[in-house]
């Protein structure tokens, strides 16, 4: 009589994660922050800059000469309310309420441009008195650095009306929530540059 030995077979250790790209989401969102921090990093440099060169005024105009903190006072104003809406804007996306996020996100447009138009008046203003970023050390970090960020405030109107035009034709997608959800983090970034512009720039500077 044959006796049959069954053996066991070993159980094999089999790996299931699989290697490929990143999710999408992944992707976006470690390139933005990527890109928010290397921001981060230009305003540091530009910032300490102008700490360095506020005094040389070569005999020219100084900020208390310059600074008119009423229309700061305006500017900033404007650029909080945006951020406001801007969040109210990006709550209404979050619950599927496209029209409500247009319309918030329109008075974001608003106040953002007249941020811009308060910005440009007030250098055309100091243009024309003689005060220009080729006067003196001091005007040529001013205008850097204040010039700056109102180019980054004039490029997030741009991308505004880009998002809006996307949510009008594609509705409210998890990709189109993905990009507004960027857009809102880099307004608020904005905000929060402008409060360090005000202090150091302008407060600062007419003492």
């Amino acid at each position: 009589m044959t006796v049959t030995t069954i053996e066991a077979v070993p159980t094999r250790l089999v790996d299931e994660r699989r290697d490929g790209p990143a999710p999408t989401r992944v992707v976006v969102a470690y390139g933005f922050w990527i890109f928010i921090l290397s921001d981060i990093v230009m305003f540091s440099a530009l910032f300490a800059a102008y700490a360095v060169l506020a005094g040389n005024t070569a005999g020219g105009p100084t900020g208390a000469e310059l600074f008119n903190l009423r229309n700061v006072f305006t500017m900033t104003m404007c650029l909080l309310l945006s951020s406001y809406t801007c969040g109210l804007g990006a709550l209404f996306a979050e619950q599927r309420k496209p029209n409500r996020f247009l319309g918030f996100s329109c008075l974001t447009a608003v106040l953002g441009a007249a941020f811009v138009f308060l910005e440009v008046s007030e250098f055309a203003g100091m243009i024309a008195k003689g005060a220009g970023p080729s006067r003196s050390a001091f005007l040529s970090a001013f205008f850097t650095l204040v010039g700056m960020h109102g180019a980054h405030v004039t490029a997030g109107l741009i991308w505004l009306g880009y998002m809006m035009a996307q949510v009008a034709a594609k509705g409210l997608r998890p990709a189109v929530l993905r990009r507004l959800l960027c857009f809102s983090l880099f307004w608020h970034a904005l905000d929060i540059v402008w409060i360090g512009v005000m202090t150091l720039v302008y407060l600062m500077g007419v003492q």
